[in-house]
């Protein structure tokens, strides 16, 4: 006889929730209620667990995980929900249902859906999800002018929302800006920078941490270089770290996930995020441009033999949820795109001590990316796709703020942040790093 869940454990700390317009029990109802797409009204990054009856009801935002696993007792299954594996794996073992326990069993809430497990029994029958976040595609004209000052609108209103929000014991305190002088990097520092002054703050708040390692890459220069163009060098400062700092094992460790790119992504942010507690001990409040890519495309598609350009632009919020909950490649372990990706920078932060922003993964910014007609402003040319980002941010920023925004030729944080003997020398080819990364992982729970 199938037997409802018995027990729940929500793992997940009520003080870690960021949400900017309601408490976490008035969200708790929105998530209760019939109406996935009234999630939406809930502003800021959450990580939801309700319970209904016989039902429970998860959600997230795009910018953090929630995982949950099933294991069963003697009186009936028992749910276990939580933001980490290893917390998953702690609570079994401190309830004696170690046994129970494979990485592989955990599930991962897809972003921007409310994921519903019903009347578990045995076997346990697969969860429903209910998309909350479904913004239409391409309704925007091929006017890019139109499109960046729609985008670099929804990014001012969203830093505002996040200034506005802080509460008194943050509302003072400095901000930091992983930096590297790329579009994305540099779009969020200028857009808190205009909304501090906007709203009569000091902008003198911000700092943009630029990281070096060794002997450096191109970040350090690029970085000085974008701030000398807008007359704020004053924002700039370099964080140096040693060789050993760059990690890649040890981020297999922290984000809990073995896909190179994100392990090597970890790797670099856990050596910047680091350089900067060792400064600043007290320092909490960090933005980031994570996201930026994934919403207009900006990926090189001849890294990847499964994507073609007509797919990249064809699917809805591809490189943000990857192939969908509906498709035969979605991982149920890690959910795809994004959605599972968010950990290369979430993850590093929570360890150390920071709460982390980023506006590219608040869903008013995807919106407007998922109304840019891609196909037809590209017409199947990768390197318009790839030249579309530098225009669309740009072009924003030059009609809304009458300011020349640096767009630089774009590179991927561990390639910026180091020489490229070093990144090889500490990561390796792809195919050895993505063995080694996965067994490093797999031996990390080997029981």
């Amino acid at each position: 006889m199938d037997r409802p869940i018995a027990r729940v454990f929500d793992l997940v700390a009520p003080e870690s929730q960021r949400i900017e317009n309601m408490s976490l029990e008035q969200a708790l109802e929105v998530l209760r209620g019939e109406r996935p797409a009234e999630l939406l009204g809930v502003r800021g990054s959450f990580a939801l667990v309700a319970r209904v009856d016989e039902r429970v009801l998860l959600a997230r935002s795009l910018d953090r995980p929630l995982r949950y696993f099933l294991a069963k007792e003697p009186s009936g299954p028992m749910l276990i929900v939580a933001e980490r594996i290893d917390h998953v794996r702690d609570q079994l073992d401190a309830l004696g249902y170690g046994g129970q326990f494979h990485p592989s069993y955990t599930r991962m809430v897809p972003a921007h859906h409310v994921t519903t497990l019903r009347l578990i029994g045995c076997p346990d029958p697969n969860p429903q999800h209910r998309r909350f976040f479904d913004p239409p595609r391409a309704v925007l004209p091929p006017d890019l002018d139109q499109i960046g000052a729609r985008y670099v609108d929804a990014l001012l209103r969203e830093a505002r929302h996040w200034l506005e929000a802080q509460d008194e014991a943050t509302r003072r305190l400095p901000i930091g800006v992983c930096f590297s002088g790329g579009i994305d990097s540099g779009a969020v520092l200028i857009a808190l920078y205009r909304t501090l002054l906007d709203l009569g703050q000091s902008p003198s708040r911000l700092k943009a941490f630029t990281l070096r390692v060794g002997s450096g890459g191109g970040d350090a220069d690029q970085a000085r270089e974008f701030l000398r163009r807008l007359d704020l060098e004053v924002l700039g400062e370099q964080i140096e770290a040693p060789v050993e700092a760059m990690d890649p094992l040890r981020a297999v460790e922290v984000i809990e996930d073995y896909k190179p790119l994100d392990v090597e992504c970890a790797a670099v942010a856990l050596a910047l995020l680091e350089g900067i507690r060792d400064r600043y001990p007290e320092w909490r409040l960090l933005a980031d441009g994570d996201g930026g890519d994934e919403n207009l495309k900006d990926y090189p598609l001849e890294e990847n033999e499964e994507l073609t350009i007509r797919s990249v632009v064809s699917n809805r919020m591809l490189y943000q949820e990857g192939w969908g909950v509906e498709a035969i490649k979605h991982s149920l372990t890690y959910s795809g795109g994004l959605s599972r990706a968010c950990v290369r920078t979430w993850a590093p932060a929570r360890g150390l001590g920071f709460v982390s922003w980023s506006p590219f993964t608040r869903p008013a910014l995807v919106e407007v990316a998922e109304a840019i007609p891609f196909d037809v402003l590209t017409r199947g040319s990768t390197s318009a796709l790839y030249s579309l980002k530098g225009e669309v941010v740009r072009r924003g920023f030059r009609q809304l703020l009458d300011l020349d925004f640096p767009v630089f030729e774009k590179r991927r944080f561990q390639h910026g942040a180091a020489s490229a003997e070093l990144v090889a020398s500490r990561f390796g080819s792809p195919v050895e790093a993505a063995m080694r990364y996965r067994r490093h992982f797999e031996l990390a729970y080997a029981r």
